[in-house]
C-alpha cells in the first residue's frame, strides 16, 4: 500500500532568526538615537529662541498706536506674564544716551545673555523705560539703540519733565501687565545700584504684603514758580510735604499695584480708586490727583492706601559702603566733583545731575576692589559728601 506523501514545511535556520533579531535591535536602537537627538536639539533650539526673543516692548494703551519697538503691547488676560521676584524700571530720557551707556558699562549688563544671567542670579529683571517724542531724529536714534541693546520698555506717553507723574504711573501699569513680580522698582538712570543687595532687600519676609519701600523723607513745599520743584498745588499741602520716598529709587509691592483689599469696604472700590490695572483703561489715571513731582504724587496715593511705609536708608547712601544698595547725591541733586591731583592724577572738575557718568564708573571700579588696595582719593566739592572714598585704580 502506497503511503500518502508527507507535507514538508521549511523552517528558518538559526542564522536567519539571529539576523532578523539583530536587524530589529539595530532599528530600535537607531530610532531611539534619532528621538534622543531630536529631543536634545529641540531643547537647545528652544533655549536659543528664548534668549533671542525681543526684550524691548512697545506699550500702547489705545488703538491709535504711537509706540515703537519689537514687542507689540500688553499681554491679554490669558497670556502668561514673565515671572520674576523684582522688576526694575530705569527711567530715562532722550538726552540720557550717555547715562545709559555708563550704566551698561558698569552695573547693568549690555547684552541679552548678561541680562539673563543677572536675572537668574538675583531674580531681578531690568529695563530702561522711556516715552515718545515728536522729534523724528531722536526717535530714529532710539530705534537704533533699541535694535542694538534690546533692553527697553517704550511707553506711549510724551517724554517730558512736566509729565513725569503720568510717565511713572504708565510705567507701573506696564510693568504690572508684563511682569508677574513681587516688587516693582522705579529707579533713575543716574544712580549707582547694587543688584545683588537690592535682591536681598526685596526677598525679606514682611508682615505686611502691601509695602511702599524707599528712603523716606519730608521737606519744604516749593512755592516759588522759578524753582525746578515748584508745586502749583502747594495751597493743598501746607509748608511741608507728607512722608514719601525719595524719587531716585523706590519700590511698590505687587499687592499695592493691585490694591483691592485696601478698598474692599470703601465706596471708592472701582477702577478709579487704585493703581491697578493692566486690564483696564489707561484713561482712568486722570481721576487721580497729580502733583508736580512724581515722587510726591506716588507718596500721596500711598497715604490713601492701607500700605506699610518701609524706610531703608541703604537706598540713599551718599557713599559706597559694605551695605549700600543705591548710591547717589542726596542734598542738592547736582554738584561739582574734583579729582585730587595730589596722588598723581590730573585735576578735573566734573559737572552733572545727581551721578555724572564718570562718577558712576569710578564707583563701579571702587566696588570691585579690596579695601587694602584703596590708595587714590576722590575729594568732593562742598555739598557733595558721598565721594569721600579712596580708590586703588587708575580712573582714566
Amino acid at each position: 500500500m502506497t503511503s500518502s506523501p508527507k507535507s514538508f514545511y521549511a523552517r528558518p535556520s538559526s542564522y536567519t532568526r539571529r539576523s532578523t533579531v539583530l536587524i530589529l535591535c539595530f532599528l530600535i536602537g537607531f530610532t531611539g538615537f534619532i528621538f534622543g537627538f531630536v529631543a536634545i536639539s529641540g531643547q537647545n533650539l528652544g533655549y536659543k529662541c528664548r534668549s533671542g526673543k525681543s526684550r524691548s516692548v512697545s506699550v500702547v494703551w489705545d488703538r491709535s498706536g504711537g509706540g515703537i519697538g519689537n514687542g507689540g503691547g500688553v499681554p491679554d488676560e490669558d497670556q502668561k506674564r514673565h515671572k520674576v521676584m523684582g522688576f526694575v524700571g530705569i527711567q530715562t530720557g532722550f538726552a540720557s544716551v550717555g547715562r545709559r551707556r555708563s550704566l551698561r558699562q558698569t552695573w547693568m549688563p549690555s547684552d541679552q545673555q548678561g541680562l539673563q544671567r543677572l536675572e537668574e542670579a538675583t531674580g531681578l529683571a531690568f529695563r530702561f523705560v522711556i516715552g515718545r517724542t515728536n522729534d523724528q531724529s531722536k526717535m530714529s536714534q532710539l530705534r537704533r539703540e533699541v535694535a542694538e541693546y534690546d533692553d527697553f520698555i517704550l511707553l506711549d506717553i510724551e517724554e517730558e519733565y512736566s509729565k513725569l507723574p503720568y510717565k511713572t504711573l504708565a510705567f507701573f501699569k506696564a510693568a504690572n501687565a508684563l511682569f508677574d513680580s513681587e516688587f516693582y522698582v522705579k529707579a533713575d538712570d543716574d544712580i549707582y545700584l547694587r543688584p545683588d543687595r537690592l535682591s536681598l532687600l526685596l526677598a525679606k519676609e514682611r508682615p505686611h504684603s502691601q509695602t511702599y519701600l524707599g528712603c523716606l523723607k519730608k521737606g519744604p513745599v516749593f512755592t516759588d514758580p522759578r524753582l525746578k520743584w515748584f508745586e502749583p498745588l502747594s495751597y493743598l499741602l501746607g509748608s511741608e510735604y507728607f512722608l514719601h520716598a525719595y524719587g531716585p529709587i523706590y519700590a511698590l509691592s505687587a499687592d499695592v499695584l493691585s490694591n483691592r483689599d485696601s478698598y474692599r469696604e470703601s465706596k471708592w472700590s472701582r477702577t478709579e480708586s487704585r493703581i491697578e490695572s493692566n486690564r483696564e483703561s489707561f484713561a482712568c489715571i486722570y481721576s487721580f490727583r497729580m502733583f508736580s513731582n512724581e515722587d510726591v504724587t506716588i507718596g500721596a496715593w500711598m497715604l490713601a492706601m492701607n500700605v506699610n511705609h518701609e524706610d531703608n536708608r541703604q537706598l540713599c547712601e551718599p557713599e559706597c559702603t559694605p551695605s549700600s544698595i543705591a548710591v547717589w547725591d542726596i542734598p542738592k541733586c547736582s554738584g561739582c566733583y574734583h579729582v585730587d591731583s595730589a596722588n598723581g592724577l590730573d585735576s578735573k572738575t566734573i559737572m552733572g545731575i545727581l551721578m555724572p557718568m564718570a562718577i558712576i564708573n569710578m564707583l563701579h571700579l571702587y566696588e570691585s576692589k579690596a579695601p587694602s588696595e584703596q590708595t587714590i582719593r576722590i575729594v568732593p566739592h562742598p555739598g557733595i559728601y558721598y565721594l569721600h572714598v579712596v580708590y586703588a585704580i587708575s580712573l582714566f
